[in-house]
This record gives C-alpha cells, structure tokens and sequence, in this order.
C-alpha cells in the first residue's frame, strides 16, 4: 500500500482542495482523490517507471535535467544531474536504467550517475528526443520531434512537423518505423495481448493505434483512436490489464481513461494544469501514478497552486501490467 505524503501547510492544503473541487466540476470525474507523494516540484516532470521488485519510482524533470528515484512508502529521493535534457526512462534487466536523453540513447548507472552512450536515433538537425517507453520484448522505443527548448531551459517556438518513431534493440541498433511528420511525439503503450500499438501528437491532439507485431518488433496500419478530445493535448499514457488506454492531457488537468474502440469511459481530475505521465504502481499495481509539469505556466498560476508540478498518487478500480524493463 502507498502511503500518502502530506503538505505540511495547512494553507497548501486548503488551495490543493479548492483546485481539486473545481477540477473535479470541470471534468465530471469519479471520486478519486490524488494527493502528493513526494516534495518535488517539477519544471517538467515525466517518464514515470514503477519498479516492482524495489517498490521505488524512478522518473525524469526535463527542463530541470534530472533523473529521480524515489520510495512511495516515504517518499525519500535520490535525484542526478544531467548534462542533457533526460526525456524517458526506464529501468534495464542488467541493471541500471536506459535514459533517453535530446541527443541520443545512454545506459545509465545509478552508483555513480554517469551515462554511456548507446545511440543517436535522430540525427535531423534541430530536432531532439522526447517520449519513450519498452515495448513487451524489452525493445526501447523513441519518439522526437523539434526542440522546443533553449540551452538554457526557456521555450522555444516550433515551426514543424520533422518528429519520427523509432525502435531501439539492446545491442543498440535502431530501425524507424515512421516518417518524420510528427509534431511532439507522445503516448507509447502496447495491449495486453500484444498486438495493438499506440502512439500520439501532442501538437495535432490525436493518439494512434497501430497493428503491432511482438516477433518482429514492427508497426503497420495506423489509425486514429482518439482525436480532438477537447481537454488539453495527449501526453504519456499507461495501459491496463483489460487493454485500456490511460492518458495524461498536458493542460487538461485530468487523466482520462480510452477503451479500445476509442471511447473515453473515465475522466479522473488531477489537481495540477498539466498531467504529463502515467504508470501504475504499488504492490499490487493499482495505484496510478502522474508526473506533471510547471512548464508553460504563469508566476501567478503557479503561486495560485502549489501542486503545480507535483507527482500524484491515487488508488483505482483497475491495474496495470508492471513496467517493460530494456533488454540490454
């Protein structure tokens, strides 16, 4: 069981129940309640990974250039500095994590916080990494798009649709499965039998799924599952036991629940502006987690709720598959 991290400001607290009362009106959610886990506030908090075995959650801030792990039982962090924008993480078999970082893909060694390159999927000029997630057979898979950050971590606008999918195996080789005519690569999960793929554009407000096939690591048929879902953009998601895409939208304050034939059938307030990620996590798998993001906001929005960019927890009905680790 998850114990809940409580703000010890009692006027934190009357504003993280006053945003969560009109979030929850906005959006009609059921009666789940989120609460902070942990003191972190990201600039831009995601790639939320649970791992079962030490029942630690290891995520990234990218404005911020940090790797995070944390215990959800006290919320004790162990966080590192990168020198480039960390995007994705997951854990490896063999120890370690893969981090998906702007410039390419690196193992990374928690003991002593340095990273070894393993590839650079997208050499396009101007475009950087951002979503990525380990398909079933423990392949990495990545999505860029084109920077929109300064080396210094403020926005930068974008001007293109130059993103593409790709798929990493552990010896590092890299295929790419897609034209680059995405505008910010999000949403990576995989269904429960294996053979459904899905995959998002921020900037165009649509998820994909695609025909996947297990054996082959390979991707055809894409379609729309969802488009135009009129609160905020789609970010990460997470999938559950029965085949349902759980997504995070970037600005919507909400996660939202899609069943396979593109129905929203939950709608779940966050109270925080923008969700980014999703996992499930906790013993037995059913507590949601979310990373969201300070990114993009106001000084005054920020100072008006003090969970903006912070990592969520709440229990649900269903439960999740536990987190793909990379083969390598």
């Amino acid at each position: 069981m998850v114990k809940r991290f409580r703000a010890p400001n009692g006027d934190d607290a009357a504003k993280r129940k006053d945003v969560r009362e009109k979030t929850m009106h906005q959006s009609g959610s059921p009666d789940v309640d989120f609460e902070p886990i942990s003191k972190l506030r990201a600039n831009c908090g995601e790639s939320p990974h649970w791992d079962n075995r030490s029942e630690r959650l290891v995520c990234v801030d990218i404005v911020a250039r940090r790797v995070h792990r944390l215990s959800l039982s006290d919320g004790a962090t162990e966080s590192w500095t990168m020198a480039d924008y960390p995007t994705a993480i997951a854990l490896r078999s063999s120890g370690g994590a893969i981090l998906a970082q702007a410039s390419g893909v690196f193992h990374f060694d928690f003991g002593t916080g340095k990273t070894q390159l393993l590839c650079s999927p997208d050499p396009t000029p101007g475009n950087r990494l951002n979503e990525g997630k380990c398909d079933p057979a423990g392949r990495l898979w990545v999505g860029s798009m084109q920077t929109n950050l300064n080396p210094d971590g403020s926005r930068r606008e974008m001007d293109r649709h130059s993103g593409a999918l790709f798929r990493v195996d552990a010896n590092g080789s890299v295929s790419r499965h897609s034209e680059h005519d995405f505008g910010v690569s999000n949403t990576m999960a995989w269904s429960p039998d294996r053979r459904t793929f899905y995959f998002g554009d921020s900037l165009r407000n649509v998820i994909f799924a695609y025909d996947y096939d297990h054996d082959t690591g390979t991707v055809r048929n894409r379609r729309v599952l969802l488009e135009g879902y009129p609160h905020g953009a789609p970010d990460g998601s997470c999938i559950d036991t029965d085949g349902c895409l759980w997504n995070a939208r970037f600005g919507g304050g909400r996660v939202i629940r899609i069943a396979p034939n593109g129905r929203v059938d939950t709608e779940i307030a966050v109270p925080a502006t923008n969700p980014t990620s999703c996992t499930f996590g906790g013993s037995d798998l059913r507590t949601l987690i979310v990373t969201s993001a300070r990114f993009t906001l106001s000084e005054a929005q920020l100072n008006a709720n003090p969970l903006e960019g912070a990592l969520f927890a709440a229990r649900v009905k269903q439960s999740g598959p536990p987190d793909q680790a990379f083969a390598g």
